[in-house]
């Protein structure tokens, strides 16, 4: 504890300093205006955004944006109604979950549609869907994509369960009959490879994978884990050179009676520092964590008047975007995004012109010029993606 008052009024200054730095942004909603519903899960160093938008009908259909033009990349799609685009890399290779056409034998609802369709993982390039395969099971689910074209996620293999939750999951998700393993696919045709969990724990799932090869997600048992999303687990998880780490947590593990509470890593840069969320002692709130093999696990706490937070993306400068929500916290709680820098976290709301078209609700994928995608609401009510960008533009990218 500081007791010279000389150090509390530089500490002050120091995070005044810090404030003071915190870029200003653009605003762009994705629209397309009279859709009730689109979201932003991703933005790539080119200024490509993946998502999805909902098509007449009331589908769900994969999406891309580039500068003004618009792009639904679920047309044919695998056979099925609903699809999402989780990410886009540098070379245009874009990968999401879609349903196909076949009944899920089991009942699963694994993505959380309810149309008891097979939900699986995809990739797509110049107008070309290739479906990725499973562990033998069913069903799989996307995490992101890197630039070598390796696809992190999670595909069930045939182990029958009887831990897993046999009802709806809190996140609409369920019942749950087969395990699922942490998965890269690829960078080769048809290639896959397991991510095994911890020891003791039977289940796990990768949310990201860097230009390195590194992954991280979360790991535990199909009876504490949540399916994204939000996901959450017992324990935080780093795989590379064919090893498993856990990340630690912030004194909680999972409980799945409430909705986002355990341990997850979400996203990692290529210098290797994590973003995630973990559980706070008592297993009720969670926060938003930076983790590196140097400092360990962080709290970034939230946002004031907040009592959970989670960091959803991250950038090579280290940036953090994400979510920190009002009480009494997920789901029926108020969502501010929030972008932290420098040790300063600060609501994405403040950061953009008053006069913007939306109020932000999520912020999910950062780039390495500082742009934000995420998803906000109209002043008639439609949830819109959006684009933000710092205002003046970061160099980055060889440019």
């Amino acid at each position: 504890m500081k007791l010279i008052l000389t150090s509390i009024a530089a500490s002050g200054l120091f995070a005044t300093l810090a404030m003071a730095q915190t870029p200003s942004y653009t605003l762009t909603d994705l629209g397309p205006k009279g859709n009730p519903f689109s979201e932003a899960n991703y933005v790539n160093n080119n200024g490509f955004v993946a998502g999805v938008a909902t098509v007449t009908g009331g589908a769900q259909h994969s999406m891309l944006w580039y500068q003004g033009i618009s792009g639904d990349i679920g047309v044919p799609g695998l056979g099925g109604t609903n699809s999402g685009a989780g990410g886009v890399n540098e070379s245009g290779l874009a990968m999401g979950g879609a349903e196909t056409s076949s009944k899920d034998p089991n009942n699963e609802n694994f993505c959380g549609y309810g149309t008891g369709l097979q939900c699986v993982v995809f990739l797509w390039q110049n107008g070309v869907i290739t479906q990725l395969g499973t562990l033998g099971g069913v069903n799989a689910g996307y995490g992101s994509i890197n630039n070598q074209g390796e696809v992190a996620g999670y595909a069930e293999n045939n182990h029958r369960d009887p831990k897993c939750p046999s009802g709806l999951a809190l996140n609409g998700s369920g019942p749950q009959v087969l395990d699922y393993e942490a998965v890269i696919w690829g960078p080769g045709k048809n290639e896959i490879r397991e991510l095994h969990p911890l020891p003791g724990d039977t289940v796990g799932v990768a949310f990201w994978i860097n230009d390195k090869g590194q992954a991280v997600g979360m790991s535990g048992t199909c009876a504490n884990t949540q399916l994204p999303g939000p996901g959450a687990s017992a324990h935080a998880v780093l795989w590379e050179n064919g090893s498993v780490t856990d990340l630690g947590n912030l004194g909680g593990t999972a409980n799945p009676a409430l909705l986002g509470v355990g341990n997850a890593a979400l996203a990692i840069n290529d210098r290797g520092q994590v973003t995630g969320t973990s559980a706070l002692a008592g297993n009720t709130t969670h926060h938003a964590f930076l983790w590196t093999w140097e400092t360990g696990m962080r709290d970034l706490g939230t946002l004031p008047g907040d009592i959970v937070s989670a960091g959803l993306g991250i950038n090579n400068r280290g940036e953090v975007v994400g979510n920190s929500i009002s009480p009494p916290g997920l789901p029926t709680g108020n969502p501010h995004p929030f972008v932290w820098q420098d040790g300063v976290m600060a609501d994405l709301n403040t950061l953009i012109p008053a006069d913007s078209p939306l109020q932000l609700l999520a912020a999910f994928s950062i780039n390495d010029r500082g742009q934000i995608a995420g998803l906000g609401v109209t002043s008639s009510g439609e949830v819109h993606a959006y684009l933000a960008t710092p205002d003046p533009p970061v160099a980055c990218c060889g440019n």
